[in-house]
Order: structure tokens, then sequence, then C-alpha cells
């Protein structure tokens, strides 16, 4: 399915990126902050690089469980995802309570996952 990626108009990459998760766009949301993150590895700032890392990881947990129906690739991919989640804390981003906010829609949507 084509996605029509006009409906991701939020102001900035974080903002679409949590619209991307709620409405279950993981995959899109996974490329919605791939530029972001290439930028700060690009300055070399590795913990911004790597907590963006942990999200883009978590988004595409969720579409390997949801979308693909890989529920080993999930696993594998959540564990990337929980190992950088840490660095969200040693950082600081501008509006850094969305950063959470995405972090916390991620871990939510996980738990309605039953292993």
């Amino acid at each position: 399915m084509k996605i029509d990626y006009t409906i991701f108009n939020q102001k900035t990459a974080i903002d679409r990126f949590i619209f991307a998760v709620e409405n279950g766009y993981y995959r899109e949301a996974h490329e919605l902050l791939e530029d972001d993150w290439n930028e700060f590895k690009r300055l070399g700032e590795k913990k911004k690089a790597l907590a963006l890392k942990g999200l883009i990881k978590g988004a595409t947990a969720l579409a390997l469980y949801f979308i693909k129906k890989n529920e080993d690739g999930y696993r594998r991919v959540w564990a990337v995802f929980n190992k950088y989640k840490p660095l969200l804390n040693e950082i600081e981003l501008e509006e850094m309570h969305k950063f959470h906010e995405a972090k916390n829609l991620l871990i939510k949507i996980n738990n309605t996952i039953k292993d």
C-alpha cells in the first residue's frame, strides 16, 4: 500500500514521528527521524544520534511485529530500543519532552503485545 506522505505535515520531525506511531504508520515513523539521526551522526553527537536510533528501532520493531508478523525480528530490534532509550535522559534536545512522549508511546504500544 502506498502512503500519502502529505498526511505528515506536522511542524517538526518528532511531531511527525509521534503522529505516525499514534496512527500505526510504524515503517514511516522510522523514516521520519532518519534525517535528524544522520545529522547528529555527521556532527559527531553520538549520544543524540544513538537516542534517535533507539526511537527509530522502537518504531521498526513495532512494524516488524504488527505489519511483517516477524516476532523474532521484533524481539531483536526491540532490544536495541531498550538499549538506547536511557540516553534520552542524558541529552538535551529542543522540545525534549516530545522525545520522552515518543518513547513512552512506543512502550505503551509494546505493552499491548503478548509474548
